[in-house]
């Protein structure tokens, strides 16, 4: 069985609601995962936006997800770490990262653009602190990743 990432906000390649975008309230949505291999220790979630005009903007980076966690609530807190453990990486950018937790969808008026949300399997958790970028995270993770589903949504503002 293949792993794969839903929401019950949206399905794979429809609207993301306006409550989980910058225009409103900019609340994470519900996410729910099954199928992880065998061997998996820990989850990765990176949101990013592949459209932006400046390159690839990234949204949201979440890492040490409890391998024993297969859904995530709407509306998580930006904190550092969560109650769960998960450590929430600096997002909101592609070359400079200065918020920490979900930041949604609030492209430039014009075309949609596709937010990816990324769900890696890991062979263990990151010796990282929380605050580390998607790349340093990306990097961590080069190594130990067993699988990954990827859920696009999409978000437009006119």
């Amino acid at each position: 069985m293949a792993m794969r990432l839903e929401s019950p906000a949206f399905r794979e390649g429809e609207w993301i609601p306006r409550i989980h975008s910058g225009e409103g309230r900019d609340l994470s949505p519900p996410l729910s995962w099954s199928g992880a291999p065998q061997g998996t220790r820990s989850y990765v979630l990176i949101l990013d936006d592949p459209d932006a005009p400046a390159g690839l903007w990234i949204h949201w980076v979440l890492f040490d997800i409890p391998a024993d966690l297969h859904e995530l609530p709407a509306g998580l807190p930006r904190t550092p770490i969560l109650e769960n453990g998960s450590r929430q990486g600096n997002c909101w950018g592609v070359t400079s990262f200065s918020r920490m937790g979900y930041h949604g969808p609030l492209p430039p008026p014009g075309q949609p653009h596709r937010y990816r949300f990324t769900l890696s399997a890991l062979n263990q958790q990151l010796a990282l602190p929380a605050g580390a970028s998607a790349a340093e995270v990306r990097s961590a993770m080069e190594k130990h990743a067993l699988a990954e589903t990827v859920l696009t949504g999409i978000y437009g503002r006119g």
